[in-house]
């Protein structure tokens, strides 16, 4: 990467400086020219931010206008994205925002192979993490019922940004018998009501969709998710309407209605009895949190090997949001285990329903 880019982007606060035990580097908070947020550079390396991907709406169509030759299927799981690397002898975990992340780089041993890097030094696991014991997002996939996972979908070079080709990364998933996303398969734009069909059974077993992966130099790549996960979305948001924009929830009904109509389900009673179910029930929600305890928040639990990256982490996350107040509830041994447990509180929501369960206006 050109050192003149990092100037700027340093002028600009495009760039910040970050430190974890001592290791220092620099993490893109936002995407800046070409680069995208995420990207972290360290002393010896760049570890590029993951690339955005582009989303289809319609299976029957979007197929054929996006990829002309055969491409490969895999399950989107419902997690959070981290980036696994080996760095002057320690694996680290980078989070999609390019912080090392204390809680994944302590865990991802308990699933993943040390062989790999050890035999493969300049490579990069890109992998979602998942399940109801994370500490970043509220949803994860039905099949996980405690603690986390560890789902492989990509692999990438240091300082490049480029992908390792499918079957490369297939045989290196085998071969280290790494955890995997599930892999559906080659398929081409003529087998589009195949893919439709396994659509419709991931949407029946709750899962949250795919990502189509070209079979070609240029690896195109696009996603599509699935009726559930997009009603799912609307019902663990709906908590904190006002910390996310208003398209964030349009969009969301839009890839609903035209999943309904591509899959032929009927737009029944109970179907939209769902929908008004998962805008309400949030809302109330945060209005009986607020009445009884004055904040809208989620409670998250997590575990750590050892106290020390407990406290690290939850001092890291502190930092992360302006309009999200971290509060620690509790930190103990369970076993093997230290369990944390914290809010976090919703600080524009919390603030609305203040202003008016207590008597005030708004200008609408």
């Amino acid at each position: 990467m050109r050192p003149e880019i990092i100037r700027e982007a340093l002028k600009k606060n495009k760039v910040k400086s970050e430190n974890y035990k001592g290791l220092e580097y620099l993490r893109f908070t936002d995407d800046f020219h070409d680069i995208p947020r995420g990207t972290a550079i360290f002393k010896s390396n760049v570890i590029w931010g993951y690339p955005h991907i582009g989303r289809i709406f319609q299976l029957s169509t979007g197929i054929r206008e996006q990829f002309s030759q055969a491409f490969y299927v895999e399950e989107k799981v419902d997690g959070y994205n981290t980036r696994i690397f080996l760095l002057e002898g320690q694996i680290l975990a980078l989070s999609r925002g390019g912080y090392v992340c204390p809680f994944t780089t302590e865990r991802v041993l308990e699933f993943i192979n040390p062989k790999f890097f050890e035999d493969n030094p300049d490579l990069i696991l890109c992998a979602e993490v998942a399940g109801p014991e994370n500490p970043y997002v509220d949803e994860h996939p039905p099949y996980i019922t405690e603690d986390i996972k560890i789902f492989v979908f990509d692999i990438m070079k240091k300082n490049s940004r480029e992908f390792l080709p499918y079957l490369e990364k297939e045989r290196l998933i085998e071969k280290y018998k790494l955890p995997s996303v599930e892999r559906f398969g080659r398929f081409t734009p003529d087998d589009v009501e195949d893919i439709k069909k396994l659509l419709k059974r991931l949407n029946d077993e709750g899962r949250e969709g795919v990502v189509f992966k070209e079979d070609s130099e240029r690896n195109k790549r696009v996603k599509y998710v699935t009726l559930y996960s997009s009603l799912k979305d609307i019902e663990i948001t709906s908590i904190n309407l006002l910390g996310l924009p208003p398209d964030y929830f349009t969009n969301r009904l839009l890839r609903l209605a035209l999943f309904m109509e591509e899959e032929d389900i009927s737009a029944d009673q109970e179907l939209f009895l769902s929908v008004g179910k998962a805008f309400l029930e949030g809302l109330l929600k945060a209005v009986e949190l607020y009445k009884r305890e004055n904040k809208v928040y989620r409670t998250f639990r997590c575990r750590f090997k050892t106290r020390e990256n407990a406290l690290l982490f939850i001092e890291n996350i502190k930092h992360a949001s302006s309009h999200i107040q971290v509060i620690e509830r509790s930190l103990k041994k369970e076993g093997d285990f230290w369990i944390l447990e914290f809010d976090r509180v919703y600080l524009n929501m919390t603030g609305l329903l203040g202003h008016l369960l207590t008597g005030g206006s708004i200008f609408d």
